[in-house]
């Protein structure tokens, strides 16, 4: 972990990095196994990688923060005692982890007092890991990070995710013109896009549908790399269900563009 982390937090992002990469090491063994998905009450998939992966992460997390809780996705829970609770997802994006895809991610944030202090992003079939801690910087592979400098729209890269769930937005009718601005376009996937974000290769993540395990890492790594985190009615919280991920540069016509009657 780089020396420039916030010091009274290098334990828990070494931990939390140690489980994410473990995590991703036992996940894509099973993809390259071959792995078929379930279906959940939520109609989300789910597979047996995501279920030992998050084992695995509970596991090193209770061992080294025994009395912090835990939030998974895919079900493990314990309360706090601490005040912080880790906030886990195996695999964020397991419809691509099934099909073979590389994008898909491990997911672990630390949320304290309300705030996320910790956050890792590990991307094993990339081979790319980000990572954060509050006041200490962001990071990839141990370089970092910050956002892009672009202040105009019209040189910007924009990432939409889960364009299914734009039916019913208020801004669903002006989301074709408000794309057709941008200097490029992408939907690939949800946390690998908001990390091309954090590293400065596009401007714009819009996510409209996501749980508080899809958001925590992305929240504080993001605002450690320079960026801004906001959901669309102008909030900042990784439980308010969407999310923007942008450059200061372009805020203002993000937030124009959701707003507008």
């Amino acid at each position: 972990m780089s020396t420039s982390s916030s010091d009274h937090l290098q334990k828990e992002l070494s931990i939390a990095r140690i489980a994410a990469k473990r995590a991703g090491e036992l996940a894509l063994r099973y993809q390259r196994e071959g792995v078929s998905a379930e279906t959940k009450a939520d109609e989300s998939p789910v597979t047996i990688a995501d279920r030992e992966a998050e084992k695995l992460i509970a596991s090193i997390l209770t061992e080294a923060f025994p009395k912090d809780g835990l939030l998974g996705e895919e079900g493990a829970g314990r309360p706090a005692e601490s005040g912080r609770r880790w906030i886990i997802d195996p695999i964020d994006g397991t419809r691509d982890f099934s099909r073979g895809s590389p994008l898909w991610s491990v997911l672990i944030g630390l949320e304290a007092g309300g705030e996320v202090i910790t956050g890792v992003v590990n991307i094993p079939a990339w081979n790319q890991e980000y990572y954060a801690s509050r006041g200490g910087g962001a990071f990839r592979n141990g370089a970092a990070i910050h956002v892009s400098n672009i202040t105009e729209v019209e040189r910007s890269v924009l990432f939409f995710n889960g364009l299914r769930e734009v039916h019913g937005r208020e801004f669903a009718p002006r989301l074709l013109d408000f794309m057709g601005r941008f200097w490029a376009v992408r939907s690939m996937s949800g946390a690998p896009d908001a990390m091309l974000v954090a590293g400065g290769h596009g401007e714009v993540w819009v996510e409209p549908s996501a749980k508080p395990w899809d958001l925590a890492p992305i929240q504080v790594i993001v605002e450690e790399a320079g960026g801004r985190f906001f959901n669309f009615d102008g909030g900042r919280s990784i439980h308010a269900g969407n999310c923007v991920v942008c450059t200061p540069g372009v805020e203002d016509a993000v937030s124009a563009f959701l707003r507008s009657s």
